[in-house]
């Protein structure tokens, strides 16, 4: 089956989510802690949108804790001595099988508190223990690689109970990304070609498994069937 495609302004489309997720929470068979996975290629908007919808969910008293891909990267020095850093956020530069180990602790019965990594942009280095998830509700996952079904990502997806690609138009990814990587320090030629090089080679394995979302959100101005005169409302629907 077909993802769903949802075209609205974000805050709208994560308002609805909130509400079908506060929903669903009151179903008899709803478990103690619903996952909701946000996926997206590099500079789609991932974690500026888990961020809106976690103080939503905080608003709404369901929110149990954050688990970001991020926080499961490798360190500089692993990469190192791998041989990997110069290609630092390709599907071989994390700890899958610790994500996968994260999650299942996560949705284990209990709802235990677990103690979770987070990634420090200003250090570009994980950082342990660095998050919790604690009581019950919704917990919130973000990164890259979600849907991807090869280099040992294949097992992600059916530990996440709802799972979004954030579809942004590659020549928008790019804009952003180079203005990323120069706010962190790279000149305009070495983000230019980390981008090039990198990040679109990524973005478009990405797209690869976008068919094992189960709904793609797209604003407005990116969805090239969109209709000006369309309300975003109307489309959620």
């Amino acid at each position: 089956m077909s993802p769903t495609v949802r075209v609205g302004e974000t805050a709208t489309l994560v308002s609805s989510l909130v509400d079908q997720l506060s929903q669903r929470l009151t179903d008899d068979a709803a478990p103690e802690r619903f996952v909701v996975g946000l996926v997206g290629a590099p500079g789609s908007g991932k974690s500026t949108i888990a961020a809106d919808l976690e103080d939503q969910l905080k608003e709404a008293g369901i929110f149990a804790g954050l688990v970001a891909m991020d926080g499961f990267h490798l360190s500089d020095a692993v990469l190192d001595e791998l041989g990997r850093h110069d290609r630092k956020g390709a599907p071989d530069t994390f700890d899958v099988e610790g994500y996968l180990a994260t999650l299942d602790r996560v949705r284990a019965d209990g709802a235990h508190q677990v103690l979770v990594p987070v990634y420090r942009r200003d250090l570009h280095e994980p950082v342990a223990a660095g998050g919790i998830v604690s009581g019950t509700g919704i917990v919130i996952t973000e990164g890259n690689y979600l849907a991807l079904e090869t280099r040992g990502w294949g097992a992600v997806r059916e530990r996440i109970d709802l799972l979004i690609h954030i579809d942004v138009p590659e020549e928008v990814l790019v804009v952003r990304l180079i203005n990323r990587h120069e706010d962190f320090g790279k000149n305009a030629l070495d983000a230019g070609h980390w981008v090039r090089t990198v990040d679109l080679p990524n973005a478009r394995l990405i797209a690869t498994s976008v068919h094992r979302c189960d709904e793609v959100w797209r604003e407005p101005e990116d969805d090239p069937d969109s209709d000006d005169d369309v309300d975003a409302d109307d489309e959620l629907e």
